[in-house]
């Protein structure tokens, strides 16, 4: 089947079919034509074709830092409905956290005909910013503000106020931190900022002792737990920058027979599956995350088909999930 026999077969020109293919304007009458005749003989128009005359694929390129991650799932699963919904198709490339591997799959999506790239960003390299200022392709930054580009980004800001302010209402006042490399600016930087800012606003002090690094794993959180209460022994809740790390921390703890909330208070962020089930399960905060993957979507989606790319930033907030472990 081609286009020239779906048209005899509906009784109307190739030029109507055409458009019905491409969703461009056809009256409801020469639609249902179309589409009965469709789906009687099983056609599908080659993609091939459609993307020479086109000059789109209908595929969008989608990076991010790793797969095990319930933040990132959600994301994606966000960008995967309005995609799916809207006819368009994803790439998957996945950097096991390498900033070097992201810059090689951004400039091979790049070459390799995707309509536009979505990234989920962790850290931001001189080469990054060289190489997204190159790009004309259109792009959508999920997680991270990078002024220039199109964002969508968490509050990360006041969710790490209001979890450490929470907790001082509780009456601690030794409060800790384990958080993730700065580099990262929204995990690592402004979440631990907002910590900082509510223990200074109650007039708490925050001293070398008291915070610790980790990265994003369950395992390091178990490690940084153990280095953090090594030098600071006398804390009285410990704020975790992800709830995988506090999941660690909490492991540590019932391993040394501490518990929580008794002793120490504990909270994470991302509101993940794991910190509803632990015992106590564990505070958090919840993130808009398949919100923003459908937003960084919708716009991508926008930038391609309009050909407008102004950039746009938006921030989402958050709510606050108190649970048994403050």
């Amino acid at each position: 089947m081609n286009i020239s026999e779906i048209a005899k077969m509906a009784g109307v020109s190739r030029a109507a079919v055409s458009r019905y293919l491409n969703n461009g304007y056809i009256s409801d009458e020469k639609k249902e034509k179309i589409r009965t005749v469709i789906d009687k003989t099983g056609y599908k128009p080659s993609v091939q074709a459609q993307a020479l005359r086109s000059k789109k694929t209908r595929m969008v390129g989608v990076v991010l830092p790793r797969i095990n991650s319930d933040s990132i799932s959600s994301i994606v699963a966000g960008i995967v409905t309005v995609l799916n919904e809207n006819g368009y198709q994803m790439i998957l490339a996945t950097t096991e956290n390498n900033p070097a591997r992201e810059i090689d799959y951004i400039r091979v999506l790049s070459r390799t005909h995707v309509d536009g790239i979505i990234f989920i960003a962790t850290v931001f390299t001189k080469e990054h910013r060289k190489l997204l200022n190159s790009m004309s392709l259109p792009l959508v930054i999920v997680g991270q503000r990078l002024p220039g580009f199109s964002c969508i980004f968490n509050d990360d800001f006041n969710a790490g106020f209001t979890i450490a302010s929470e907790i001082i209402k509780t009456g601690r006042k030794k409060i800790s931190y384990i958080g993730v490399m700065k580099a990262d600016v929204a995990v690592g930087l402004e979440r631990c900022r907002g910590y900082e800012e509510a223990m200074k606003c109650a007039r708490l002090e925050v001293t070398h002792e008291m915070t610790e690094t980790a990265d994003f794993s369950i395992e390091a959180g178990y490690e940084a737990a153990v280095r953090l209460l090594k030098a600071y022994p006398d804390a009285e809740a410990i704020i975790c920058a992800t709830d995988s790390i506090a999941v660690g921390v909490l492991s540590y703890l019932k391993e040394k027979g501490i518990p929580v909330p008794e002793k120490i208070a504990l909270a994470g962020f991302g509101d993940n599956r794991i910190s509803r089930v632990t015992s106590p399960p564990i505070t958090t905060v919840h993130f808009s995350y398949r919100e923003s993957g459908s937003e960084a979507a919708r716009k991508i989606l926008q930038m391609i088909q309009s050909g407008d790319t102004a950039s746009v930033e938006m921030k989402l907030g958050f709510s606050f999930e108190k649970r048994e472990s403050i």
